[in-house]
């Protein structure tokens, strides 16, 4: 038998898990659902931008330089956001990173709301002819 989902969608459309008296349970404490979510990993050394003529010209053998020194961290990336940084380090044949800088958390402003074009809106009771609300007989 399926346990039924307890749950509502609040004023802002998000949706809340609720506990069993009705009342929202504070999900952002409890990551464990997201422990089986697959992300992508990467470790950047570097960027550089080049012309297609020089992408062309590439061989084996060319060295393309990416802005980094030798012994600089590299980054640690989790689906494109760069989350640690660290060195690189050998064990065996394989590459690794040995992480040695946690990245402060990005909080991402919400965008500011359109300004509002009042030639294209205007406010009601200010004389400008309303489109919407025009009829044409044909």
């Amino acid at each position: 038998m399926q346990a039924q989902d307890q749950g509502r969608t609040n004023q802002d459309g998000i949706y809340e898990e609720l506990d069993q008296n009705g009342a929202a349970v504070d999900g952002g404490a409890d990551l464990g659902r997201l422990q089986n979510v697959p992300v992508e990993l990467a470790v950047e050394i570097g960027r550089t931008r080049m012309t297609i003529g020089d992408a062309l010209a590439l061989g084996i053998g060319s060295v393309v330089t990416v802005g980094r020194l030798a012994g600089d961290p590299v980054d640690l990336l989790v689906n494109g956001r760069v989350i640690a940084r660290g060195e690189v380090v050998a064990i065996e044949e394989e590459l690794g990173l040995r992480i040695t800088e946690i990245a402060a958390p990005v909080v991402e402003a919400t965008p500011p709301p359109p300004e509002i074009d009042e030639a294209e809106n205007p406010e009601p009771g200010n004389g400008a002819a309303n489109l919407d609300s025009e009829v044409i007989a044909g």
